[in-house]
């Protein structure tokens, strides 16, 4: 008589979830966008007032990039995607 003997073998799988790491919606300079655009966009969809939108523009202009949000991936993906659609030029990093 034969006695069968099953085991289960559990492999621990690492998996990465962005839900509650922090991320950075990053506006960068480029050579197409207008001040008037980037203004407009920030006021917009982020909800600047213009005078916050108009400086935010020229730090991007001045130093290259400026954050405008900081939280989840999932709370500033929407906010990427339209950016990204009006031609700005974003990140999430």
């Amino acid at each position: 008589m034969s006695t069968v003997i099953e085991t289960e073998v559990l492999e621990e799988v690492e998996v990465s979830s962005d839900i509650g790491e922090p991320v950075k919606l990053i506006l960068w300079n480029d050579d197409f966008n207008t001040f008037e655009h980037v203004i407009a966009c920030l006021i917009k969809y982020i909800k600047k007032t213009y005078d916050e939108a108009e400086a935010i523009a020229w730090i991007v202009h001045t130093k290259g990039k400026s954050i405008l949000l900081e939280g989840s991936r999932p709370n500033l993906v929407e906010y990427y995607n339209i950016l990204k659609f009006k031609g700005l030029t974003v990140s999430l990093d």
